[in-house]
């Protein structure tokens, strides 16, 4: 069992046991200098390798699914064991290592200064290293994003995330799949909550692009999102 603190930093896995050491150990070590105490929660998809192992032998806490529930499933998984903890911020944040642990650390402080509800690492604010086709899909679901629900960032897709305790006590979804990134903004926007962008870089490795979205992702994520908002449209 990790050790308890204020914050979560939640990491949903599937498959990851190659590069999940190295990230978990990078954010550890960055915490310990930030003099952070947090929890370190790994969400096991149902992987097939040794990533539920790996989380453990660093010492982090390991939930494991008995089925894959995609990486809207997992976060939800990680963020419901913030809220039953009772934890005042929560990260979520890629296994592969595309995100710096230095712009976690800048998030939890942003967080701890502020009143934001859900505060995105925005890629496209600082969106070097970042192929062309990356940044026109992002764009373009955030354009998607902003039209369906009324509430624009410039980019809706990023997977490092923070939540305040309000956040995390009142905020639910209902997507799995990639589309929770989309559905998460506009509950937040529903519910009156502040929702606020820093920057951050994303590293690409050649093994974070090969597990990354691609563009065939971002047509299911638009179907998925006109779907949702039809359906609400008419329950309403």
């Amino acid at each position: 069992m990790g050790e308890h603190g204020e914050v979560a930093i939640i990491i949903p896995a599937y498959n990851e046991a190659e590069v999940l050491g190295g990230t978990i150990q990078g954010m550890q070590m960055a915490l310990k200098r930030a003099k952070i105490k947090a929890e370190i929660i790994v969400v096991d998809d149902k992987s097939t390798d040794a990533t539920a192992e790996v989380a453990r032998e660093t010492g982090a806490t390991v939930i494991s699914h008995v089925l894959n529930l995609g990486a809207g499933g997992a976060t939800s998984t990680g963020l419901r064991y913030a809220k039953i903890m009772d934890l005042d911020i929560a990260v979520t944040m890629d296994a592969d290592g595309q995100h710096l642990a230095k712009d976690v650390i800048a998030g939890i402080k942003k967080m701890q200064s502020g009143s934001i509800d859900l505060l995105i690492g925005s890629r496209l604010l600082k969106p070097e290293g970042m192929s062309k086709s990356k940044k026109l899909g992002n764009r373009g679901l955030s354009l998607i994003t902003a039209v369906l629900f009324g509430v624009y960032v410039t980019d809706s897709q990023s997977g490092l995330r923070l939540f305040s305790k309000n956040a995390l006590q009142h905020l639910e979804w209902k997507s799995a799949g990639y589309e929770f990134c989309s559905e998460m903004i506009w509950r937040t926007r529903q519910a009156k909550m502040k929702i606020a962008e820093y920057p951050i870089k994303a590293v690409y490795t050649d093994y974070s692009r090969s597990k990354g979205q691609n563009n065939w992702n971002g047509v299911n994520i638009v179907k998925s999102l006109f779907k949702q908002r039809l359906e609400e449209v008419i329950e309403w």
